[in-house]
């Protein structure tokens, strides 16, 4: 399989690709799991690391990228066999994601909002309840996404934040649908979405209100909105410090029509999987693993000399640099072993334990990707922040994982520190 994606991506004898983040042996993967994710550092490495930068600089999307992951069918990789994807569940997507972040955070985070389109609206759903007539609507309306990303490139997203509560979980989305003849007409807004102005179709979570109804997050519907549908617009400047090629801008919507095949998800069936499959929450990590590797990786290359375009000065024989490469190593090894686990044990209805472990390497990536990043450039010293060099966009890339939603830094510990200390049901009266 490994001599076919070689082929697929085209790439050259003479590069050296890089050992995979998670061996296939030691971790127990498939053969078909290795290709994938082969498939995915391949051209990660070969393609995409010589764009990051330009991406970076300029805060442009890589939309160059988009057309290499569809031509490799990594666009369809969580789409399942029977439908033209690559049939991955979420384990080997994660794994395949976090190689791509390795060089291209990026890329890495903008594909997590598309391909949760495809993962939710796949594995993720069919492990959830629905009568035989509602699974029977849902596989005809996935098909009609699955064929567009398939065949045609098409480019799906997923924004999220509006700015409160919502997407924390705490209250109802304020971006509204309201059921007309044939579907729905949408109003409302959405903040840091990326892929803004780029994608194909917007997957956006809203609340489904009929007339003189309370907003409830149990009418949570995710519909795919074309972006170029009338009253689709996009607002506002992006000039952020780090994922500047995310192009996470702003987007309105008012008076969208879009009509019942732009379910994504069957009524009901958002709030179900926020309250049975909490793991769709962790897709966000992947990326972060990605640059906490690739920082661990430019110091050891800088420490031996080997960074292309510098001279080949060696500075490995201080005790010092020594020391801090040792630091490093344990704690990517501690990072990687909280989060492949985690990862491995994403479904349905996870045990108390499995929430919390997922709680615990969201954390541990979040803030140990940016923690490896600032001792990489430490250990490295002052040419390590040029922006000749990737380091630099590693670190700023890095700084702001922790504070994404729905599972921020923050929230990790709280939600940690209270179900740990209490039972479902539980209080101090």
């Amino acid at each position: 399989m490994t001599m076919q994606v070689s082929k697929t991506i085209g790439r050259t004898d003479k590069v050296a690709l890089d050992a995979p983040i998670f061996d296939p042996v030691a971790f127990r993967l498939s053969d078909e799991q290795a290709g994938i994710i082969a498939r995915a550092r391949e051209i990660g490495q070969t393609v995409f690391a010589g764009r990051a930068a330009t991406y970076d600089r300029e805060a442009t999307f890589p939309t160059e990228n988009y057309r290499d992951l569809h031509r490799v069918g990594l666009l369809g990789i969580a789409v399942p066999k029977k439908h033209g994807g690559l049939g991955a569940n979420y384990q080997t997507y994660a794994l395949a994601a976090a190689e791509i972040g390795r060089y291209c955070g990026a890329t890495a985070l903008t594909w997590n909002m598309h391909v949760c389109s495809t993962l939710w609206s796949g594995p993720l759903a069919d492990d959830l309840d629905m009568d035989a007539e509602t699974r029977a609507e849902h596989e005809r309306r996935r098909a009609i996404h699955y064929k567009r990303i398939v065949e045609d490139g098409a480019i799906y997203s997923q924004p999220f934040s509006e700015g409160g509560a919502a997407a924390a979980g705490g209250v109802a989305f304020g971006t509204e649908a309201r059921p007309v003849n044939g579907g729905w007409v949408i109003n409302g807004k959405k903040i840091f979405a990326s892929l803004s102005g780029h994608a194909d179709y917007y997957g956006v979570l809203c609340t489904e209100i009929e007339e003189g109804e309370k907003a409830s997050r149990r009418n949570t519907l995710y519909l795919a909105i074309p972006a170029q549908s009338e009253g689709v617009s996009v607002v506002g400047d992006w000039d952020p410090l780090g994922m500047r090629g995310t192009v996470s801008r702003t987007l309105l919507f008012k008076d969208v029509f879009v009509p019942d095949d732009a379910a994504l998800m069957p009524r009901g069936v958002y709030f179900q999987a926020a309250m049975r499959w909490p793991h769709m929450f962790l897709t966000l990590s992947p990326t972060y693993l990605g640059l906490a590797q690739a920082a661990y990786d430019f110091t050891v290359r800088y420490l031996r000399g080997e960074v292309p375009g510098m001279p080949p000065v060696k500075r490995r024989m201080y005790p010092t640099k020594q020391i801090a490469v040792a630091q490093m190593q344990i704690k990517l090894e501690q990072i990687k072993a909280v989060w492949f686990q985690a990862v491995t044990e994403a479904r349905a209805n996870p045990s108390k334990e499995q929430v919390l472990r997922a709680y615990a390497a969201q954390y541990s990536v979040m803030e140990g990707a940016n923690e490896l990043a600032a001792l990489a450039i430490r250990t490295c010293g002052g040419q390590a922040m040029l922006r000749s060099l990737p380091l630099e966009r590693i670190y700023r890339d890095s700084r702001c994982g922790s504070l994404m939603l729905p599972w921020t830094a923050e929230l990790c510990l709280d939600r940690i520190g209270r179900e740990a200390l209490y039972e479902a049901g539980e209080t101090d009266d």
